[in-house]
């Protein structure tokens, strides 16, 4: 399959609002999620919730859907968001593609960049955050915590702009260069900084006055960038892609 063939990606029975923002010669693929999108089916009934709205195999981590004359169309899944979070996800239209991608991961390669309104305005403009998080999944939910663990989790924050009005929100920019789940949020809120709209480890009263005031009712995460280089095919390919910020993360004092 060329991966430049755009009647190929027009009938892709992507999801509500989700775009395609970079595509490479070798049918690596960046896509921009809306908040509230998931990033793959978690049970039958939530396909058309979906980022791609078809069959997910869990093992093989790829959607799967049928196409017109005989056959399956496949597209591999190689990072995810929670479906609060906004912006980048990854695929493939190979296989081996993605395995090689989701490795870049692993082995922490891949250069990253959210940004995210939160309350309050950092102590410094840039800092570096370091942290031992506890992470346990109860009732098929995850839930991270700060200390009391034993992974360790680094960020980078530097700070774009604060607000000047009575709330005191700040738009900031997260570099992480380690993948925990929850990292972000966990992070923000430990340093007294939650993220607005957090609905589990955020100020739920600050939440509720936002959503009084006019803010959108969302979790305020936005995954922007990725950049890194990938071994495919006996050469060194590079790939970058950016999901623009929604505008509701502008619309503050």
């Amino acid at each position: 399959m060329n991966p430049a063939d755009e009647g190929f990606w027009a009938n892709v029975p992507f999801g509500t609002g989700v775009k395609r923002v970079a595509l490479d010669a070798n049918g690596l693929v960046a896509l921009d999620k809306p908040e509230g999108v998931l990033s793959h089916p978690n049970g039958p009934g939530d396909e058309q919730r979906a980022l791609v709205r078809a069959h997910y195999d869990l093992d093989k981590e790829c959607f799967e859907w049928p196409v017109e004359g005989g056959g399956i169309q496949r597209l591999w899944l190689i990072n995810r968001l929670d479906s609060a979070t906004s912006g980048l996800i990854l695929a493939a239209l190979d296989g081996g593609l993605a395995r090689e991608v989701r490795a870049q991961f692993q082995r922490r390669q891949i250069q990253k960049a959210y940004q995210a309104l939160v309350f309050g305005v950092p102590r410094k403009p840039v800092e570096v955050w370091k942290d031992v998080l506890s992470v346990r999944k109860a009732d098929g939910h995850i839930r991270t915590a700060a200390g009391g663990g034993s992974l360790p989790a680094e960020s980078r924050m530097s700070l774009i702009r604060a607000g000047k009005g009575a709330r005191r929100l700040s738009l900031i920019k997260l570099e992480p260069r380690t993948g925990r789940s929850h990292q972000l949020r966990v992070q923000c809120a430990k340093r007294g900084m939650p993220i607005v709209g957090d609905r589990t480890y955020g100020n739920f009263a600050a939440n509720r006055e936002f959503a009084r005031a006019g803010g959108a009712k969302r979790l305020f995460l936005h995954s922007l960038s990725v950049s890194f280089d990938y071994d495919f095919g006996g050469r060194v390919h590079a790939f970058a892609a950016v999901a623009p910020l929604p505008a509701e993360f502008e619309h503050f004092e």
